[in-house]
């Protein structure tokens, strides 16, 4: 009776499962389901594979294997050493989870899904599973989590931590795009990536809030600073009465006044219209005030000077 090698007792979720003997004898009956694919492995390098059907196995549907096996004498009448690797093609679903580091060294804690399946069977089995010595689902599923980790922390390392806070589903969707070209040179083709949550420490969450709310980065820093200082300060019970008069009030102080700059040739500025500051055409923020030196468009979201009736862009009126 033939030898009959088939993945028996396949579980949802199982990408990979190893055909548990490694003897086979020509004539055997391979037998490939519907989605998946089955693939001999020697020595750590795949070679042959088979999509679904009923297969009879000789030198003839067994090309690349026979060529390496042919250096043996008598090689096509004895039982042949061969791993067969029975990999699923359907879609599976991945969960992540990252410690990386954005555009401004802030710690930033990431955690979504990835879905992906096996496009390559020869390459994957090849880099993967012959390569990562990863014959089951567990080893396949940690191999994959790291190797998805190790490129979401390069590619998370290109963005500020605001934009991934404002724009989660644009980041997804870009760096789902930067990742695509990795899975497909281990075999896979990555479907989709979602960022299901991000977050960061208190005191870069603390910095965004006030960021977003119009608060200058250097003003941020500096009620930081007073904050981290009182801390200290009160962990001492006998220096905090004394330091605290010495070191607190300077921390408040407002930085020292700047005049604003004087004309210059070839420099074109404008007045603020709170406290007629001269500002740096462009400006949004009076450098004196902080009062808004321009405002955005409600139609078309283009930059208008202040005083304008007009959009200079889409010709909206302006209140």
């Amino acid at each position: 009776m033939p030898q009959v090698i088939e993945w028996v007792g396949a579980k949802e979720g199982d990408i990979v499962w190893k055909y548990p003997i490694e003897e086979i004898t020509w004539g055997s009956q391979l037998i490939v389901k519907e989605f998946e694919a089955a693939v001999f492995l020697r020595d750590g390098k795949a070679y042959d594979v088979f999509r679904a059907g009923r297969h009879t196995l000789t030198t003839m549907n067994l090309p690349l294997l026979t060529r390496v096996l042919s250096r043996v004498a008598g090689y096509d009448k004895v039982p042949f050493r061969a791993t067969v690797i029975f990999v699923s093609l359907k879609q599976f679903k991945g969960l992540f989870g990252v410690k990386a580091q954005t555009t401004e060294l802030a710690p930033l804690m990431a955690r979504g899904s990835f879905w992906y399946r096996v496009e390559d069977p020869n390459l994957f089995v090849n880099e993967v599973v012959g390569g990562q010595n990863a014959y089951d689902t567990d080893r396949v599923s940690e191999f994959l989590r790291g190797y998805l980790n190790e490129r979401l922390i390069d590619e998370l390392s290109r963005y500020s931590l605001a934009t991934v806070f404002t724009q989660l589903d644009e980041t997804s969707f870009k760096t789902k795009n930067a990742l695509v070209d990795a899975f497909r040179r281990i075999g896979l083709d990555l479907i989709d990536l979602k960022f299901e949550g991000v977050d960061t420490t208190p005191e870069w969450r603390d910095r965004l809030f006030f960021i977003r709310s119009g608060v200058s980065a250097s003003e941020v820093l500096r009620m930081q600073t007073v904050q981290r200082a009182a801390e200290e300060l009160a962990k001492s019970q006998g220096a905090a009465v004394g330091a605290g008069v010495a070191i607190i009030p300077p921390l408040f102080q407002q930085p020292a006044y700047q005049p604003p700059p004087q004309p210059q040739p070839g420099v074109t500025f404008t007045a603020c219209p709170s406290c007629g500051a001269q500002n740096m055409q462009g400006a949004r923020f009076c450098q004196n005030c902080g009062q808004p030196l321009a405002r955005n468009c409600p139609s078309c979201n283009q930059l208008v000077q202040p005083g304008s009736k007009f959009c200079p862009n889409c010709g909206t009126k302006l209140g």
